[in-house]
């Protein structure tokens, strides 16, 4: 009687995980097809960069920001190279005196200009690469310089000392707003230059630091918003435009939908691998 009931249980449950299957994300390539995380990560290990764009407050993109990292570790070693939107230039050595073990946890945190995600979202990477002692690279411009633009454009950049300028691209940079990225900007600041201009520092200065901080027969590893590496622009438009040499880069994006079993047509193309998340997925904040 005991083992009719157990193969019964087991019978009810292998067609409730069947017909109610309720996966927290899927994998796309930029076609729509549907591809398995070891497919989406065999394609990444071969690059030479790979970003991985976020939706800021989605916990399972910034799970996956861990796992990839994980998986390019195994491959690369110490020859992978991490970097991120979420820490600005000018707090490089602070970051450096954290991973080194110069600075206590507490010291770091408190001097760092940290997002207010931090501990639940970034700092599992930070504290990756000190216990496996990488590289970590604080590529985006400092936000009072990207609000000195968006006041003033770029040319107000120019108007800066130049210690300041250490921490931001090299000056003038090159704008173009045919780039779908940043007309889709000038549009919605109604036509005001500045918006964009403020968007093109930060992923200039990104750009920059990557391309400074990169060597051939490494790897590396950048995180961001997903807008900033979308459709291989934004950051991407400026390393092209920045090197001369011919890199492989592959793209990561996360959306959210409704219904995650197929991928919106809207989508497609806008990297060389989607994950889509359920909308009402948990939000860290």
């Amino acid at each position: 009687m005991k083992i009719t009931i157990f193969l019964f249980t087991i019978i009810l449950f292998m067609g409730f995980t069947t017909t109610n299957n309720k996966p927290a994300y899927r994998i796309f390539d930029s076609k729509g097809k549907e591809v398995s995380y070891d497919k989406a990560f065999k394609s990444a290990k071969k690059a030479d960069m790979v970003f991985f764009g976020e939706l800021h407050n989605n916990p399972i993109a910034h799970w996956l920001q861990l796992q990839v990292t994980k998986d390019l570790y195994k491959n690369k070693k110490n020859k992978l190279v991490l970097g991120a939107e979420m820490f600005e230039s000018d707090n490089q050595l602070i970051l450096e005196e954290y991973l080194q073990g110069v600075i206590s946890d507490k010291k770091f945190e408190s001097e760092c200009r940290l997002w207010d995600n931090y501990k639940t979202d970034y700092k599992p990477l930070v504290e990756f690469a000190k216990v496996n002692e990488l590289k970590f690279i604080a590529t985006n411009v400092p936000r009072r310089y990207a609000n000195v633009t968006y006041k003033g454009g770029l040319k107000a950049a120019e108007n800066l000392s130049d210690e300041a300028k250490k921490y931001i691209a090299p000056l003038p940079i090159k704008t173009d707003l045919t780039v779908s990225c940043y007309k889709e900007m000038l549009e919605m600041g109604g036509g005001n230059e500045n918006f964009p201009h403020a968007q093109m520092i930060k992923d200039a200065t990104m750009a920059h630091f990557i391309l400074k901080n990169y060597e051939k027969g490494n790897q590396f590893l950048h995180y961001n918003g997903s807008f900033h590496s979308d459709r291989h622009e934004g950051i991407i438009w400026y390393i092209n435009e920045m090197s001369e040499a011919d890199l492989d880069i592959q793209t990561i994006t996360t959306v959210e939908q409704t219904d995650i079993d197929k991928l919106d047509e809207k989508y497609f193309g806008k990297a060389n691998f989607i994950i889509v998340v359920p909308e009402d997925m948990t939000k860290t904040y």
